[in-house]
């Protein structure tokens, strides 16, 4: 037996590349990982990345969740409600190698963190709870995973709890997420004998002492039980046998043919490619809350994910020519960096994100932001972890920092070379499904809400800020009730400005059932130059979540070119406002197909009201119809309260998709709409004595029921059939 302790590892391989009369490379760019933790609502994320932290070296306590003692989990809303709520980046080092991390939440509120984080990650650690498998937010994730084509690994976490399945979860991963796991761990024991896990590359045990007072540290590595040889050796066969269906490698299928004999490092090699073209997602296990299995996670990190060079150059749009660009992973290559996040700080203003792409980001230098025709200057750079920050002269290819002084630049925006100019994909984001009310408690305190409004709107894209001109109150609209309730806990703190807020309302849509074409005139003649604009529309409906569309077929000059995109904002306008209940129209395509100008009175904005006269008057005839979000949701209950559950959920017009029993808990799959859930929480808690749990996520639109609509909207079923204004 081998004893091992586990210590911080060596510095990163140094660099000398770069242009000449540059700083040099600090680490070379095959030694960096971009790696983010991405998960469930309480899967572990957060105590995985306070274990990784620490045994990097790069904290000297671990912090604990129950504790409110964490390094990612820095704000005080996260300490006190022991979740994640913006995702937090650092950077640490293992083995010569430097890994930044991006921490990334749970709750599907805050599931644009998720998002933007995910776009600009080389590689990803998915965590699935032993116990719970893969859940729906993990679902969720996944799919923003696979939409970036991002690597990754998966870590079955909680290995320790009661209930815990390892298998269960792999299969769950292939049912589910329709992926390929490839098995490369087994665990030693469950629930509380387990102890360690067999990592199948070497035919090791890897075995952490019942006593913690190495805190995980001190692990042994030893041969494998003889009660799990025969186990072990049926799982790597399969290992090698899915390697070698999935390998591009032809020393490795001949060795597969063949003597069928492979090294831990023939292994490595096939595993890492299948992982960086994702074809396969190695699976590990342990349990970060009793530090075991964390080291070989790191390693697998290390070993298995992308580093900046393999993964394909990152492509954008020549913002003049419209034609596709590619920047190499290199310093020497033009600038091409994105920033993927706006945070306010109150001591140094406005913090940028960025993760470089190719080139160099020097502090005090100025890069041209193509979205907005502008250069920006950098004031400062700034390496953080979580809340704290170092100061650096500059960013290279594969880094991720925080800038400070880019005063216009906003969430997706791309700063680049203006001589190699070019414009990285945006990031996207779901749009707002639960809105309220907000109003300052006094009169003085009203500019200070509009700015910590137009603050926290600028950090976080899914968060809206309106005016209702009927009512004339301020509307915030967000993903969800905690969503909201987070950011008004922080205009409290963060802004000290008391306000008042409303019961949540929910974000309803509109959407046309036929095809209409309508006319816009718009003709003004007062004295000097008048007004003149003349259009014709058709209105078609689209699939739901086609969005919008916009054509133009005017042939002949009957409306000049430059006039066309001026209809098109006046259609854009009228779209926001619909014609049943003034909620935004969507899923429609606008075809402008007809109409004249006069060549003395003809303006932009002459046809951009004909644009909206046309809408709005053809809208009303399309036999519009209300649409209302509706939520996937999941309840796990114990089984005798599952008659309760079912009956909750029928009362709330929920679809239950389907009920799958697990270990003395059943699990219920539903579709319900967001009018029906506000209070749902508080009410499954009392019907199970507080033992039942849901999550929920956005999934669709769909038409609300007509006697429902006419109770929403205030009007008589027949006049919605016929389409008449409220």
């Amino acid at each position: 037996m081998v004893t091992q302790v586990v210590i911080p590892r060596s510095e990163p391989k140094r660099s000398g590349g770069g242009k000449k009369g540059n700083m040099a490379r600090q680490v070379a760019l095959e030694c960096i990982r971009n790696i983010g933790i991405m998960a469930h609502i309480d899967a572990g994320k957060t105590t995985t990345t306070e274990r990784i932290l620490f045994y990097t070296g790069r904290t000297y306590k671990m912090g604990e969740v129950d504790e409110g003692s964490t390094e990612m989990d820095w704000m005080p809303q996260e300490r006190e409600r022991g979740i994640t709520i913006t995702s937090a980046a650092t950077t640490c080092q293992w083995r010569g190698h430097r890994i930044n991390i991006i921490d990334t939440p749970g709750h599907v509120d805050f599931t644009a963190e998720v998002e933007r984080s995910i776009r600009v990650l080389d590689g990803a650690i998915a965590l699935f709870c032993a116990v719970g498998g893969v859940e729906p937010q993990s679902e969720t994730v996944w799919r923003q995973a696979d939409r970036y084509h991002v690597p990754r690994l998966a870590f079955v976490n909680k290995m320790d709890r009661v209930g815990a399945d390892f298998f269960r979860t792999v299969d769950m991963m292939k049912e589910r997420l329709h992926a390929n796991p490839l098995v490369v761990e087994l665990p030693i024991g469950t629930e509380d004998e387990f102890r360690g896990v067999v990592d199948l590359v070497t035919m090791k045990a890897l075995i952490w002492p019942e006593e913690d007072e190495e805190q995980g540290r001190r692990y042994s590595i030893e041969d494998v039980p003889a009660s799990l040889r025969e186990e072990a050796e049926h799982w790597r066969e399969l290992m090698i046998e899915q390697l070698a269906d999935a390998a591009h490698d032809d020393e490795f299928l001949e060795h597969y043919l063949g003597d069928h004999a492979f090294t831990p490092e023939h292994l490595r090699h096939a595993i890492r490619e299948a992982t960086c073209s994702a074809r396969l997602t190695p699976v590990l296990c342990g349990s970060a809350f009793r530090k075991r299995g964390v080291q070989p996670l790191l390693d697998a990190v290390v070993d298995y994910l992308p580093s900046p060079l393999d993964v394909p150059p990152v492509k954008g749009i020549h913002p003049e020519t419209q034609k596709e660009e590619t920047r190499p992973a290199d310093d020497n290559a033009p600038l091409s960096a994105l920033a993927f996040k706006i945070m306010t700080d109150p001591h140094v203003g406005k913090l940028t994100y960025l993760r470089v792409y190719s080139g160099v980001l020097r502090a005090g230098a100025a890069a041209y932001n193509p979205s907005l025709g502008r250069h920006e200057r950098i004031h400062r750079l700034l390496l953080m972890h979580a809340n704290d920050r170092e100061q650096i002269e500059e960013a290279r290819t594969g880094d991720i920092v925080a800038a400070i002084g880019l005063r216009q630049t906003a969430t997706g925006h791309t700063l680049c070379d203006s001589k190699h100019p070019i414009a990285l994909e945006a990031i996207h984001f779901p749009e707002p499904v639960v809105s309220i009310a907000i109003e300052a408690k006094t009169t003085a305190d009203q500019d200070k809400l509009a700015e910590a409004l137009a603050k926290l709107a600028e950090e976080d894209p899914t968060f809206r800020v309106r005016q209702d001109n009927e009512t004339n109150q301020t509307i915030i609209s967000g993903m969800g009730e905690l969503h909201l309730d987070i950011l008004v806990d922080r205009i409290r703190r963060e802004f000290r400005v008391e306000a008042n807020v409303g019961r949540p309302q929910v974000a309803y849509r509109e959407t046309l059932t036929t095809s209409v074409e309508s006319e816009g005139r718009f003709i003004r003649q007062s004295g000097g130059r008048g007004q003149y604009g003349h259009c014709w529309l058709r209105i078609e409906p689209l699939p739901p979540g086609s969005g919008f569309k916009f054509e133009n077929e005017i042939k002949g000059g009957d409306i000049p070119r430059e006039y066309i995109p001026c209809i098109e904002k006046g259609v854009i306008e009228a779209m926001n406002n619909g014609p049943l209940g003034g909620y935004p129209v969507v899923d429609v395509k606008v075809t402008v197909f007809d109409g004249s100008y006069h060549p003395v009175d003809s303006s932009d904005i002459a046809f951009q009201v004909a644009g909206s006269i046309a809408f709005r008057e053809g809208a009303r005839k399309c036999h519009p119809v209300l649409l209302e979000p509706i939520m996937s949701i999941e309840v796990v209950t114990p089984t005798e309260y599952l008659g309760d559950v079912l009956g909750s959920l029928n009362q709330r017009r929920a679809e239950v998709e389907s009920i799958e029993p697990r270990a003395g808990v059943q699990r219920v799959r539903a579709r319900i709409p967001l009018a029906e859930t506000f209070g749902y929480t508080t009410d499954l808690r009392s019907q199970t004595q507080g033992r039942a749990t849901s999550t929920m996520e956005f999934s669709h639109y769909a038409k609300v029921p007509d006697e429902l609509a006419a109770e929403v909207l205030g009007v008589h079923v027949e006049h919605l059939r016929n389409g008449q204004e409220r």
